[in-house]
């Protein structure tokens, strides 16, 4: 079953909740067990993250990385059968201080009314 547009809105919003809060069991409370996260940066290797290990690990690592990351101008598109979300984000480097920019898209689809993969592609924003 592919969830509504309002069926997922609520998707994402328990989704960035379990996240903020890494709270592992909240997240896969909106995700499947086979959960999948493709993540590519534009500035590191690309990462598959699988199981909760894996995403709490990844999590845990950009919290040390980044004193602050904060997501702009977010505007979900939702089609069918997948969803997708646009948007800007700034961080700041926790050991230099260095500030970053970049836009992005997420790719999402489903599976038995939850999220089933997120694919994040993000790239520097030229100055």
């Amino acid at each position: 079953m592919t969830p509504t547009a309002t069926e997922r809105d609520a998707l994402f919003q328990g989704f960035a909740r379990a996240l903020f809060k890494n709270d592992m069991d909240s997240l896969y409370g909106v995700v499947t067990e086979n959960f999948v996260w493709l993540y590519h940066d534009g500035l590191s290797p690309e990462r598959v993250l699988t199981g909760r290990d894996a995403i709490g690990k990844h999590i845990e690592e950009r919290k040390a990385f980044f004193s602050s990351s904060r997501f702009h101008d977010v505007v979900y598109h939702h089609l069918p059968e997948i969803s997708f979300m646009t948007f800007r984000v700034s961080e700041t480097v926790r050991d230099t201080g260095e500030q970053r920019e970049q836009a992005g898209i997420e790719r999402y689809t489903f599976e038995n009314g939850k999220l089933a993969r997120k694919d994040v592609y993000r790239k520097p924003v030229a100055g």
